[in-house]
């Protein structure tokens, strides 16, 4: 007996029955629960049959069959109710897991249950993404649209090889680390569409962070020249924000060089964790009456011509810092980490992430330089913080500041190489 035929006429049952639950609880009148278990199932059997007869044409006839049925179903229906529906959703879910059974068989059974695990999700949140939908402004399109542009049209015709001086320019990873930081850039402003404006300063931090630590640091700063009593409040956000910057970076390192991921995020956790400790001292000391302030709205992240300004000023490091450690050495990148963190750390981080993945550059040193520039960062809000804030706030982001530029000096120096992963 062929038992791993057994195991995928048992997961064909079980999509069915999950993607025919949610059909009949939708009140259709089409296909529910028992039609589109049989419909998985011939998929699967038609699957089997192709396969032990070596025949090309019984799956596409089986197809064809079903189509059939659904269309004299639709005929039917058209005929018997008065106002029928005419929306081809469950037809549609219909032949698509009769192809998810055959594909059970001929193809991947992983990519088969993840489609038709994803298929009885996308029908369960039908009216949560319509809702979704209908609140989109149109600057909310032109940022989904421009991401797409970005990563869909504009990348896969990019060269992927290297131009230039010092051999390190290569359009496509240069692109593919702008669709990386849009992308994260993107995530966090439609959670922030999500959850809406009234978010909690826990989760004004967390977006911030997300979206731009930079600007959430000018807003909120500017919110306490014109506000009272919500010193405590800003310093908390303008902190978490930073933190939440800084596991961001961690992502982008995680992206760029996994494999060499245990040797350099230690030291860097150790950071977060300090600022994480740091937010929950700031959290209890805030007013309580003062919790539940307005997140100001973020911008559209996705502007082409912020994707094409990140794209320049990334490769523009790149060649920094390759011109820099063949003049220079290692060490004279320390100065370019300090410069490029206080205007942008992720570009730094990719550029270094990059060297450290092609062995250009040590990771011992590199989780340095990208702390670095991230200390510099920092150091960078926290003036404006001072500058833009009151004298309060100005005091609340020195203290939490200054207690994480001296943590991440302290790591930098006394960090044990032996310590990973």
């Amino acid at each position: 007996m062929n038992y791993e035929d057994l195991i995928t006429l048992g997961i064909a049952f079980g999509l069915g029955l999950l993607v025919g639950l949610q059909r009949e609880k939708s009140d259709n009148h089409m296909a529910g629960v028992r039609t589109f278990t049989l419909i998985s199932i011939l998929g699967v059997v038609s699957g089997f049959l192709s396969r032990e007869y070596d025949n090309p044409f019984i799956l596409p006839i089986m197809g064809i069959a079903i189509t059939a049925l659904l269309v004299t179903a639709n005929i039917i229906k058209l005929k018997k109710l008065n106002e029928p529906d005419i929306g081809q959703t469950t037809e549609v879910a219909a032949l698509l897991m009769f192809a998810i059974g055959a594909y059970l068989v001929l193809g991947s059974q992983v990519i088969a249950v993840v489609v038709g695990g994803t298929l009885a999700v996308l029908l369960y949140v039908k009216e949560h993404l319509h809702n979704f939908i209908d609140s989109l402004k149109e600057k909310d399109l032109a940022a989904i649209m421009t991401f797409a542009g970005i990563s869909l049209v504009i990348l896969p015709i990019l060269p992927n090889k290297t131009f230039g001086p010092l051999d390190v320019l290569n359009p496509r990873n240069i692109w593919l680390m702008v669709t990386l930081i849009v992308g994260i850039s993107v995530v966090g402003y439609f959670i922030y569409k999500f959850v809406g404006k009234k978010v909690g300063i826990i989760s004004n931090g967390v977006l911030g962070g997300l979206i731009s630590s930079t600007a959430t640091t000018v807003s909120y700063a500017r919110k306490t020249a014109n506000t009272k009593n919500i010193d405590k409040l800003a310093a908390f956000v303008i902190t978490a924000a930073s933190a939440i910057a800084l596991a961001r970076v961690m992502i982008e390192i995680g992206v760029v060089v996994p494999e060499k991921l245990p040797e350099i995020i230690p030291p860097l956790i150790v950071e977060f964790v300090v600022m994480a400790l740091l937010c929950v001292g700031l959290f209890y000391l805030i007013n309580k009456e003062k919790g539940d302030e307005e997140m100001p709205e973020p911008k559209n992240p996705a502007q082409f011509k912020s994707a094409l300004i990140f794209g320049l000023l990334y490769g523009l490091i790149l060649l920094v810092v390759a011109f820099t450690k063949e003049e220079f050495g290692n060490n004279a990148l320390y100065i370019v980490s300090i410069i490029s963190g206080l205007t942008d750390v992720d570009a730094i981080t990719l550029s270094l992430s990059q060297l450290m993945k092609t062995n250009g550059l040590d990771t011992s040193q590199g989780w340095r330089l990208i702390l670095l520039a991230s200390l510099s960062n920092l150091a960078f809000k926290g003036v404006m913080a001072a500058i833009l804030g009151t004298r309060l706030l100005a005091r609340w982001i020195a203290i939490s500041f200054g207690i994480s530029i001296v943590t991440g000096l302290l790591l930098m120096w006394l960090w044990p190489e032996s310590w990973v992963f």
